[in-house]
């Protein structure tokens, strides 16, 4: 078994990737567009008997000279079925391999619930798990629907037959911009974290179709703006990543419309899973009820490890 820090093809990554229908944080293009936002990223390639069995995205974050820091957030991408035990070699050799210098501390928040079948038994967990709700749309749209809570649906329901108009946003810049403005304004009247501003227009211009990672969606009422919701594309999954309602979009059930009208369109692009991102019941009451109202699977994952 080896670990292999260089020499990645970035098609058979992508491949890989697509076929796991992975998340976000493990897709080339957004290691490719931290690291030209600043960030440093590590790729790792697990090969066995010269055939490669998992793949891993590492964030890096360094103080001077003394301290890295690497993080490998939902993942690493199993390529074939693992035993704890073979999981926790790889673990093993991945922190006594990775090319950093200092002191050297390696992260893992693994893509899984928490089990015995993790292989980080001897790691020290040190954050409880992420939980995000993940939406199976291979389906067809009848399933979805029964699927739905019957108070989500009824909203749904509520907006198609109202005077809400849903429009597909372009992926130049100047079409997007004003939902990051909004979600900007968003996250500081609500102390919210996000990724940097800078990196949406990277990554979405990261591959030549930016159709292939990016769908917005806008509601209208007449001439105004009542929302919007932004996902990014990666491989064959898509992540939720920002969304904005003014009080008459709320009132008219907007982004119920505008989900199901993603999913028909994140359907037409090959998208099979989609993860509508954190919920947190106690902090965002209303946008976790509206996450798992949707009928998608909850998943609370095993948490960091270190």
């Amino acid at each position: 078994m080896k670990v292999l820090w260089d020499g990645h093809d970035m098609a058979a990554w992508d491949s890989a990737h697509a076929l796991a229908a992975a998340p976000l944080q493990q897709d080339w293009a957004y290691g490719s567009s931290m690291q030209m936002i600043g960030v440093p990223v590590l790729r790792a390639r697990v090969e066995v008997d010269g055939v490669p069995v998992a793949l891993a995205q590492f964030i890096v974050r360094r103080w001077g000279t003394l301290l890295s820091v690497g993080l490998c957030s939902r993942g690493p991408i199993w390529l074939v079925a693992m035993t704890a035990q073979d999981k926790a070699r790889i673990y093993a050799e991945m922190r006594r391999s990775v090319p950093l210098t200092g002191l050297r501390w390696l992260l893992i928040t693994p893509e899984e619930v928490r089990s015995d079948s993790l292989g980080l038994s001897k790691w020290r967990r040190v954050m409880t798990g992420y939980a995000t709700v993940l939406l199976d749309i291979s389906q067809s749209r009848d399933v979805l629907r029964a699927a739905l809570d019957a108070k989500w649906r009824n909203r749904l329901v509520a907006a198609e037959s109202s005077a809400l108009a849903v429009h597909r946003v372009g992926s130049n810049p100047g079409q997007y911009r004003w939902l990051l403005d909004h979600e900007e304004t968003q996250r500081e009247q609500r102390g919210f974290a996000g990724l940097p501003r800078p990196f949406y227009d990277i990554y979405i211009q990261s591959r030549q179709q930016p159709a292939q990672t990016l769908l917005t969606l806008r509601a209208d009422l007449g001439r105004e703006r009542v929302a919007g919701m932004m996902f990014l594309i990666h491989g064959e999954a898509a992540t939720y990543q920002v969304g904005w309602s003014n009080e008459q979009g709320r009132q008219l059930n907007a982004h119920n419309l505008l989900l199901w009208n993603a999913i028909e369109a994140l359907q037409q692009r090959g998208v099979r899973c989609l993860d509508l991102g954190g919920v947190n019941t106690a902090r965002s009451a209303g946008i976790a009820r509206f996450k798992i109202g949707t009928g998608g699977d909850v998943r609370i994952l095993a948490g960091t490890y270190f």
